[in-house]
């Protein structure tokens, strides 16, 4: 459901009128914590009131994360109708990042990173990891991403 016309944040806010309308307190608390950490973020000492796209999706995944850690914590103290409520509010959240790269998709893009860097041997993953963390950004994990570089510079 990721809007390109509007930016994140004009997104979340209009997302929010239809929850509300629709009643789905669940996504309703999910998209309030959205904007509220998008809120911030613009508010922030050093930032110049601007939320880019980018950093939105860096404040999302880190957002993920968090939900997907805190169920399992619950989980493991038999919480569980807390840790459904974790997952379902992480689902909403996941809603607004792009697309994940499959583990072939990753690959193929990585090897485009290393040969356009020229990259031969394992000394220059940190040639490749500054790239390719800047063009995947939002689209893999950094430790896929490090994971796979490593093994195709073991494989040159």
């Amino acid at each position: 459901m990721y809007f390109c016309d509007m930016n994140l944040f004009d997104t979340v806010s209009e997302e929010i009128k239809r929850a509300m309308k629709a009643r789905e307190m669940v996504r309703l608390e999910a998209l309030r914590g959205i904007k509220k950490e998008f809120l911030e973020a613009k508010t922030a000492k050093g930032s110049n009131g601007e939320l880019t796209d980018a950093k939105a999706v860096q404040i999302l995944t880190k957002m993920v994360k968090q939900r997907q850690e805190s169920a399992r914590i619950y989980a493991d103290n038999n919480r569980g109708e807390l840790a459904a409520n974790e997952l379902a509010e992480a689902e909403v959240i996941k809603e607004f990042l792009p697309r994940q790269l499959s583990a072939g998709e990753l690959e193929e893009a990585l090897k485009g990173i290393i040969a356009r860097v020229g990259a031969t041997s394992a000394r220059d993953m940190g040639k490749v990891m500054g790239v390719a963390s800047k063009e995947l950004a939002g689209k893999a994990p950094g430790a896929e991403i490090s994971a796979a570089v490593k093994r195709l510079l073991q494989q040159n």
